[in-house]
């Protein structure tokens, strides 16, 4: 019984989560380069043609500028981010050849919550990331800066880490959990790291994060989902242990109450009988002479009978009478008997 609870209940956790296809909650992801209104950034970058022509692609050149999310906009991502164990960071790139430069990032002063660099000259992808605030370093072997287009898409879920590469699963790591609480002041950066370093040079389009499962579904729609994720499989184990919390606890409550059905079937409960204000045990019985009955409590009912009155028997010079206060007939002289001797008395 305990075993199918627990397995029912990690079925529908396991199902709770909608499986992403064709689209995406539009609440859960940020376009970056919508919302970093790249058409009025004129100085640095320029708009060309992209991988396709669904949406805007630009081209970030090799020059100082300042591609970065204005206060409000780095607010709402920091908001998105905050208690989210699972994300995705998705763009399709057009690296220039053997240059190095950071594709997105996200940091205050010091502290790198989310980078993505791709470096030509070592032919490798980095993450770089928090934990517990201290700096965090993943690096991949891959050539990005081929001068070619490539979709990347790097996926955390709790301590997993996914990296797709034109939708070819290329590299599965455990990881520390990064660090979600992203400090209020925090800058977002597009295609560099600051105002001048880790400039990327090539084109950058579809930038964007997606806070649910399995986001790089996103760009490669017919790749199969992995399920469970990370956090999926976290979640069921809290779900488990805290069905387990439970079920303890029902079970104590349970074995109370039938220690005290118990009891209650081993006492006799007497059941008691009220007759105007006067309470009278079970089986205790009284006399009601008003109304000339026996009365007796039985399990709180109370049954009563008329007085049965056996005969009189009363000898040739009494008869039968009803006396006050009684119920049955007493036997009495005649009256006109007491009266003749009466008057026989007072004449002698």
């Amino acid at each position: 019984m305990q075993m199918d609870l627990i397995l029912l209940t990690a079925q529908l956790l396991l199902f709770a989560e909608p499986v992403l296809g064709l689209g995406v909650d539009p609440d859960l992801q940020i376009d970056i380069i919508t919302e970093l209104d790249l058409m009025n950034s004129t100085y640095g970058i320029t708009q060309v043609a992209g991988l396709h022509n669904n949406s805007k692609a630009f081209l970030f050149q090799d020059t100082d500028r300042e591609i970065h999310a204005s206060p409000h906009v780095a607010e709402k991502v920091i908001q998105l981010f905050k208690n989210k164990s699972e994300f995705t960071f998705l763009a399709a790139v057009q690296q220039k050849s053997s240059t190095s430069g950071v594709i997105f990032s996200i940091h205050e002063s010091e502290h790198n919550f989310f980078e993505l660099e791709s470096s030509g000259l070592q032919d490798e992808i980095r993450y770089h990331y928090s934990f517990n605030g201290k700096p965090r370093s993943e690096s991949f072997p891959y050539r990005l800066a081929d001068g070619q287009w490539h979709k990347i898409a790097l996926s955390i879920s709790a301590s997993h880490l996914l990296l797709h590469v034109d939708c070819n699963r290329i590299y599965e790591r455990v990881i520390d959990p990064p660090q979600t609480d992203i400090m209020p002041g925090s800058m977002l950066w597009l295609g560099q790291h600051s105002r001048k370093h880790g400039l990327f040079k090539g084109i950058i389009q579809d930038a964007k994060i997606v806070f649910s499962p399995n986001g790089y579904i996103t760009h490669c729609p017919n790749l199969n989902r992995t399920c469970p994720t990370c956090s999926d499989f976290l979640s069921l184990v809290q779900g488990i242990m805290d069905l387990q919390e439970l079920l303890a606890k029902m079970t104590i409550k349970l074995n109370y109450a039938e220690t005290r059905l118990s009891q209650l079937e081993s006492c006799h409960c007497e059941k008691t009988c009220t007759v105007n204000g006067i309470v009278y045990r079970d089986k205790e019985s009284w006399v009601e002479p008003q109304n000339c009955r026996n009365c007796a409590c039985k399990n709180g009912v109370v049954e009563c009978r008329r007085i049965f009155c056996p005969a009189a028997n009363c000898s040739g010079d009494t008869l039968p009478v009803l006396v006050e206060g009684k119920c049955c007939k007493q036997c009495r002289r005649e009256l006109n008997k007491k009266k003749k001797e009466k008057s026989d008395w007072m004449v002698r």
